[in-house]
């Protein structure tokens, strides 16, 4: 169990009487990590931090071993949105936009107008899954929504806020026929949770423990809230991953990099700013097969 886990951590609960499955977030420490390492816009600080928790629900909706990842672009003042999640819940994420143009109180549709958010679902092993929406909606959590709608899967709704310091979120989402079995039945129940959910106030989400939430919506319902999964900041990237990006490029070309950066290739974690150096040596040895091991610097 992480020491984090009273501020960085999904919690599934469910309707008993119901088919419905709900799933709550809540961060802090790791959108902290993730904001430490570039100064973001407040707007822009704020849709990174939904995206976060935005992902971080969606690997609670999935049963896979690998990795989730959240990516939208556009030709406005935001053009890149990046999120990570893997299936044992750490994340990372970027964002890059310029800064002249985005405004103070800057809504998704100014930052991001015209832009396509794409979900991809990377397992360690059998086939990737990808699928693709407009980000057309009022904010993420209708984009999100309205993705659910377009694939034909599980009817999903979300409710997701971020103020710069937390990120918050909250899924609904209709499971199988089971416990109630009239359409007309399962309709008025899905529409119930979610007309309730639909009176949660941003600071409520942002501010409220989990059992409180979900008391102020539900106190007449019977529901049954899970133990909680820990989530952390991790990056990814490795020395070994960067040496292996120099190898795809081939000796000659390798070895061209490091004359033209005047004796060393430094390699750039986007997402971390941990920075890893290749000299000839470094080089040569990648390619005998040596590995990476030589302590050239590595500087953040």
């Amino acid at each position: 169990m992480s020491d984090f886990a009273d501020t960085d951590y999904t919690q599934r609960f469910i309707f008993d009487e119901s088919d419905v499955r709900g799933e709550l977030v809540a961060l802090e420490r790791s959108y902290a990590e993730v904001l430490a390492k570039h100064p973001y816009p407040e707007p822009v600080a704020q849709l990174l931090g939904e995206m976060l928790a935005a992902a971080a629900l969606l690997v609670g909706t999935l049963k896979f071993d690998g990795l989730l990842i959240l990516q939208a672009r556009s030709l406005g003042p935001v053009s890149l949105l990046m999120v990570e999640c893997s299936s044992e819940r750490e994340l990372r994420g970027i964002a890059r936009y310029d800064e002249t143009l985005v405004k103070p109180d800057a809504t998704l549709l100014d930052l991001m107008p015209n832009g396509d958010l794409t979900m991809t679902i990377d397992p360690r092993q059998g086939k990737r899954y990808q699928g693709i929406v407009g980000l057309d909606g009022v904010d993420l959590s209708a984009c999100l929504s309205e993705y659910f709608v377009m694939s034909e899967q599980l009817p999903t709704r979300f409710w997701i806020k971020a103020d710069g310091k937390r990120a918050r979120g909250l899924l609904l989402q209709q499971l199988p026929a089971e416990k109630l079995k009239e359409p007309e039945e399962r309709e008025a129940s899905w529409q119930h949770v979610n007309t309730l959910v639909d009176t949660l106030t941003a600071e409520e989400l942002l501010s409220l423990t989990n059992e409180t939430v979900l008391h102020r919506l539900f106190h007449e319902d019977v529901v049954r809230m899970f133990d909680v999964q820990p989530l952390v900041f991790r990056c990814s990237c490795s020395r070994e991953r960067s040496g292996n990006a120099l190898v795809s490029l081939g000796l000659e070309d390798a070895q061209q990099l490091v004359i033209e950066h005047h004796g060393a290739v430094e390699i750039d974690c986007q997402f971390c700013n941990q920075r890893y150096l290749f000299d000839a040596t470094d080089v040569a040895q990648l390619f005998a097969g040596g590995g990476v091991d030589t302590p050239s610097d590595t500087r953040h």
